[in-house]
C-alpha cells in the first residue's frame, strides 16, 4: 500500500499492525477514530506529517514478521477468530478483574478513592461488551457467514430483518467509540495503569490485567471497525437482495 498524508490511520493499520505501536506513542486512536488521514491527526496533533510517515515506515520495513495477515482473511473467517479470541479473553478476564478491583475498593478505597470510578466504569464495560458480543455472535457474524457461503456457492440471499449489514454496523461502531472513551478513562484514573509505589501485590496484578484488557480491546475493536466491517458491507454489495 502506497502511503500519502490522505491514506487513513485505519487503513495503514490494518495493512500492518506492527504500525499501530507508532499511533499508540503519539496518542492516535486508530480504531475508533480510524477514519481519519494521516494529515487531519497531524493537524490534530501538531506533529509533522514527514516525521509520522517516517516512523510509520520504518515499522512497515522492519525485520520484524506480523504475526498474522489478517487483511487477506476472508470475513467468516476473521469473524470466527474474533469470537474464540477477543470474545473469549472478555468472557474469561472481565470476572476476574472485577474481583480485583472490588478487594482493591474494600481494602484501598478510602485513601484512593479512584479505585471505586474505575470499578464503576469497568463494571458497566464489562456488561456493556457482553451484550454487545452477544449481538455479533447472534445476528451480526451468522450474517456475514450467510453471506460468504453465498458468494462461494453462487446463490443469492434473502433481505435481512435490519436491510443491510450496514445498520447494525453503525450501531455496533458506536458501541466501541463508548468503549475507547471508558478506557481513555481508566487510563487517566490509573495514570495509564501506574500502580502506587506503596501498592500490593493485588493493586499491581490489577492494574496489570486492566492494561491488558484495554490492549486486547483496542486488538479486537480495530479488527472489527477497519477490517471485518468494510469486508462485509463490501461483501454484501456483491449481491443483488431479494425478498
Amino acid at each position: 500500500m502506497k502511503l500519502t498524508n490522505k491514506t487513513t490511520i485505519g487503513e495503514i493499520v490494518a495493512d500492518d499492525f506492527r504500525t499501530a505501536a507508532i499511533f499508540t506513542k503519539y496518542h492516535i486512536d486508530f480504531c475508533c477514530k480510524g477514519y481519519r488521514t494521516i494529515e487531519e491527526v497531524c493537524k490534530k496533533r501538531d506533529i509533522e506529517e514527514s516525521e509520522l510517515i517516517e516512523h510509520i515506515e520504518k515499522a512497515r520495513n522492519s525485520s520484524v514478521n506480523q504475526s498474522f495477515d489478517y487483511k487477506s482473511w476472508p470475513a467468516d473467517m476473521i469473524a470466527d477468530y474474533i469470537t474464540k479470541t477477543h470474545h473469549r479473553y472478555i468472557e474469561e478476564k472481565a470476572p476476574i478483574i472485577i474481583q480485583y478491583l472490588t478487594k482493591l475498593c474494600g481494602v484501598h478505597g478510602a485513601i484512593h478513592p479512584e479505585l471505586h470510578e474505575i470499578h464503576t466504569i469497568f463494571s458497566k464495560s464489562a456488561l456493556d461488551l457482553t451484550a454487545h458480543m452477544k449481538r455479533e455472535e447472534l445476528i451480526v457474524f451468522p450474517f456475514i457467514k450467510k453471506m460468504k457461503s453465498a458468494q462461494s456457492k453462487g446463490t443469492p440471499f434473502e433481505m435481512p430483518a435490519f436491510f443491510s449489514i450496514e445498520n447494525p454496523i453503525t450501531s455496533l461502531r458506536e458501541d466501541h467509540i463508548t468503549e475507547g472513551q471508558r478506557f481513555k478513562r481508566i487510563a487517566a484514573l490509573t495514570n495509564n495503569y501506574t500502580p502506587p509505589v506503596e501498592s500490593c501485590t493485588t493493586y499491581k496484578a490489577a492494574f496489570a490485567m486492566l492494561e491488558e484488557f484495554d490492549k486486547d480491546l483496542k486488538k479486537h475493536i480495530h479488527m472489527e471497525n477497519n477490517i471485518l466491517f468494510p469486508k462485509a458491507i463490501e461483501l454484501e454489495k456483491t449481491f443483488e437482495k431479494v425478498s
